[in-house]
């Protein structure tokens, strides 16, 4: 597992990793960059990338500003340890 706080220190860890990332699991708003350009970025490098969004605020609310689009993964904040282990294995099965 790797660890960021701001949006921009995660791209960079995520470019400088050599190994196989799986999944990256981002707050749609964090400082330094947005979940979703960080997804963008980081997808561009590392095409088999799946990426699973979470926000304090709804998905209609997140659509709605187009800070994410329908159909990408998404987590409402706040959620359980279950929840989010099924979301994961979701995520990485579709």
């Amino acid at each position: 597992m790797l660890a960021a706080v701001r949006g921009d220190d995660a791209l960079a860890v995520g470019l400088g990793y050599e190994g196989d990332i799986h999944l990256l699991l981002t707050d749609v708003v964090m400082p330094g960059m947005n979940g979703r350009d960080l997804a963008l970025q980081l997808a561009d490098k590392r095409p088999t990338l799946r990426v699973l969004f979470m926000s304090g605020y709804t998905d209609d609310v997140v659509i709605h500003h187009g800070v994410i689009e329908a159909g990408m993964s998404f987590l409402g904040k706040p959620f359980t340890p279950r929840s989010l282990a099924q979301r994961i294995r979701q995520t990485l099965s579709d």
